[in-house]
């Protein structure tokens, strides 16, 4: 789309949450970029979070979702890949920042004396510091409009730095600082009506530290009513026209088109003084109306994973990036999926009956012993039943174990993450080498980011690739997929489970690392296991043709 001429000063929005966590502040600020987007200008998302990890790839998921890895190889917060999605472009390390990296910035520059013996404190310097990476990110993508999520909510300790600095670029830059406030509006059950008290006390919160939210999104069940946004403009001091609803969907690629509905963007833009356009959303029109249609196959897709359960509680956020872009598939292959969640050390300690007879199955990426022996079980169990398999990461490497232990004889065959004293490594780990990994921390390196593949002709997953023109450089066959591991395929044993069947279908430009294996159509509809993620590459506007590939597989065998 053919960028608008903005202003030469630089505009921000903030987006702040309040009441709860997790109310969809992300998904807000995706939609917003897309909208600002489709109406010609050119945006920059960033993320703030509140942890003091240095990036999202040492939490565990389910104490914080599917850490999203970018192309530059930065392990990010899942909205990050939300952005991804919503505006189909790449983000990277510029796009997500913790409060721990900038406490250690700012920590390491009074080490190296920067400050020029300065008493280093919270104001102005953590702010300072704050605000120069907005600016730098602005800068490099030579934005009109930077979109500033903070982590967290209003009146949290953790964030408060972040919402100084929101205040003090809004001191220093008059006209060109907008704060959107997402907030809560909850309807108990023995009320029967919507709530804005809550939101009320929010607001008040940002108040107390000299912010005022020009725009209020107010997440509910249902759109809301005349009186209820009447209260919001009255004890929020917002105007009414500047309350938006965002009530609950079906799915969430729904809201920027509620948001237009309500003219958000072009609100947004009139306050920022600029020429204001009606974002063309037409391809996202024709994707939400894929979405919701429902005249295609069901199809059962079995998962067996180790990061589904959190006490009483299972969790989609362990693996968004799979879930999101098996959606995307979906909708393209036309089919209507049924996810099985299937907790690996449920099928050591019961067996393989709890899979039942699923149309596909996959095995997803995971780190360590626990449940490793189901999920070998799984792979093995699709192998012989002729079930489509997609072994992704950890998958592709257990699935690789499951063929030497049971095709070729070696039955002690392990990973040395999962049995570092196993006879025969067929997954290993290899020693550091700058070229091709990074070190995450002591005695810890890691492949973090896009890498190279040549792929072998005549295979399954080169007719994938060649089917959707999805080659980097299609003369060499070459691909390139996100990584995010530290054991790799033994080539001491290439050869050996090349004689028996596996076809090493992808190899690294010097032809070091195996990056994929699949069995022969002959002897199996659809066996293939992938060491990189296609998952994080998946968008709803173009799905992962890995994806799309297995579920129309799955749909032939339904």
């Amino acid at each position: 789309m053919e960028r608008m001429d903005a202003r030469k000063t630089m505009k921000y929005i903030f987006i702040s949450g309040g009441v709860i966590s997790g109310i969809g502040k992300g998904i807000t600020a995706a939609s917003i970029s897309l909208l600002l987007k489709q109406s010609g200008y050119r945006v920059a998302p960033l993320k703030f979070e509140n942890y003091l990890n240095l990036d999202a790839g040492t939490i565990n998921p389910i104490e914080h979702g599917d850490p999203f890895l970018c192309e530059d190889g930065a392990e990010t917060d899942m909205d990050i890949g939300t952005y991804e999605k919503f505006l189909d472009e790449d983000m990277g390390k510029d796009n997500f920042v913790t409060i721990g990296e900038i406490y250690k910035t700012v920590i390491d520059r009074e080490r190296r004396f920067e400050y020029k013996g300065e008493d280093v404190e919270a104001i102005p310097h953590i702010t300072n510091e704050i605000i120069d990476r907005i600016n730098t990110l602005g800068k490099k993508k030579k934005a009109d409009i930077v979109i500033i999520e903070l982590g967290g909510t209003a009146g949290e300790y953790q964030n408060i730095f972040y919402y100084e600095a929101s205040r003090i670029l809004t001191l220093k830059n008059p006209g060109d600082v907008i704060h959107i406030h997402v907030s809560f509006v909850p309807t108990p059950s023995h009320l029967g009506e919507p709530k804005t008290k809550p939101t009320q006390l929010s607001v008040r919160t940002l108040n107390s530290m000299g912010i005022q939210p020009d725009f209020i999104v107010a997440r509910s069940e249902k759109l809301l009513d005349k009186r209820r946004i009447e209260r919001f403009a009255l004890f929020c001091n917002v105007q009414p026209e500047n309350i938006i609803s965002n009530p609950d969907v079906p799915h969430p690629y729904e809201v920027p088109l509620i948001l237009e509905n309500q003219q958000l963007a072009e609100k947004i833009l009139a306050k920022f003084n600029l020429k204001v356009v009606k974002p063309n959303l037409s391809a996202w029109e024709k994707l939400v109306k894929e979405i919701y249609s429902k005249e295609g196959k069901e199809i059962n897709i079995a998962i067996v994973g180790k990061y589904f359960g959190t006490g009483d509680y299972q969790l989609r956020d362990s693996y968004a990036a799979l879930f999101d872009a098996l959606d995307h598939a979906s909708w393209k292959a036309g089919v209507n999926l049924k996810i099985h969640w299937i907790n690996a050390e449920k099928v050591e300690k019961q067996g393989l009956s709890i899979i039942g007879k699923p149309d596909g199955l996959i095995v997803p990426i995971g780190w360590g012993e626990r449940g490793v022996e189901g999920m070998i079980a799984a792979a093995g169990f699709a192998r012989r039943e002729k079930i489509p398999y997609l072994g992704l990461c950890y998958g592709m490497q257990l699935g690789s174990i499951e063929f030497a232990r049971n095709v070729v004889g070696l039955k002690d065959a392990n990973s040395t993450e999962a049995n570092p004293k196993t006879k025969n490594p067929i997954i290993h780990n290899i020693p550091f080498d700058p070229k091709y990994q990074r070190i995450k921390g002591d005695g810890t390196s890691m492949r973090l980011g896009a890498y190279d593949c040549i792929i072998k002709q005549d295979t399954l997953v080169d007719s994938i690739y060649t089917k959707y023109n999805f080659f980097k450089n299609k003369e060499k066959h070459l691909v390139s997929e996100r990584h995010r591991h530290r054991f790799e395929f033994n080539n001491d044993y290439r050869k050996q489970l090349e004689s028996k069947g596996l076809v090493v279908s992808g190899v690294s430009p010097d032809n070091f690392f195996v990056e994929m294996v699949e069995l022969s159509k002959s002897v199996h509809p659809f066996y293939l296991g992938t060491q990189g993620h296609p998952e994080y590459k998946s968008r709803p506007l173009h799905p992962h043709p890995i994806f799309i590939e297995f579920l129309n597989a799955c749909k032939k065998g339904a």
